[in-house]
C-alpha cells in the first residue's frame, strides 16, 4: 500500500511559524478527507533542491512507496522545477493534491529572498576564485623573492 505525505516547506528560519502552520493545514485537510499519512517538512530555499526531506520524497516517489502527494502551494516543493517533480509523479501514478492553486500572499516576499541567495552565492564563488588566483599571485612572488634573496 503506498503512502500519503504532506509536504511542508518554507525558505528561511524566521518563518518557522509559517510552517507549523502548513503542517496544520495539510494535517486538518488529509485527516478530513480520512487518509492516513504522514507529514514531512524541510527548512530551506526554494531554489535548492538539497534538502534532506525532499530527497526522500524524491525517492520515494521514484520507489513507488507514495501514492499521493498534497502540498499547501505548488512552491512548496520547489521555486523553480515543482513541474519536473509533478510530471514524475504523474509518470509513477501518484496524485497530487495543491490545496490553494491561486497565488502565495508571500509568493514576492520569498522569490526576492531566492534571488539574494543566488546573488550571495555568486558573489561568494566569484570572490572565492579571485582569493585563490590573488593566493596564487602572492605565493608566486614569495617564491620569486625567496630565490632573489638565496
Amino acid at each position: 500500500m503506498r503512502k500519503t505525505i504532506a509536504y511542508a516547506r518554507v525558505s528561511s528560519p524566521d518563518q518557522k511559524d509559517d510552517l507549523e502552520q502548513q503542517k496544520q493545514v495539510l494535517e486538518l485537510y488529509c485527516a478530513r478527507q480520512g487518509w492516513t499519512f504522514e507529514v514531512i517538512a524541510d527548512l530551506g530555499s526554494g531554489m535548492n533542491d538539497h534538502k534532506k526531506d525532499l530527497k526522500r520524497l524524491l525517492n520515494d516517489i521514484l520507489a513507488d512507496r507514495i501514492g499521493r502527494l498534497v502540498v499547501t502551494h505548488q512552491d512548496r516543493l520547489l521555486r523553480f522545477g515543482a513541474e519536473l517533480v509533478f510530471a514524475m509523479c504523474e509518470a509513477k501514478h501518484v496524485e497530487v493534491v495543491i490545496l490553494n492553486q491561486g497565488e502565495d500572499t508571500a509568493f514576492e516576499e520569498e522569490l526576492a529572498q531566492d534571488v539574494l541567495e543566488i546573488i550571495t552565492v555568486f558573489s561568494a564563488r566569484l570572490y572565492g576564485s579571485r582569493a585563490r588566483k590573488n593566493q596564487k599571485l602572492l605565493d608566486g612572488v614569495k617564491h620569486a623573492v625567496e630565490e632573489a634573496s638565496s
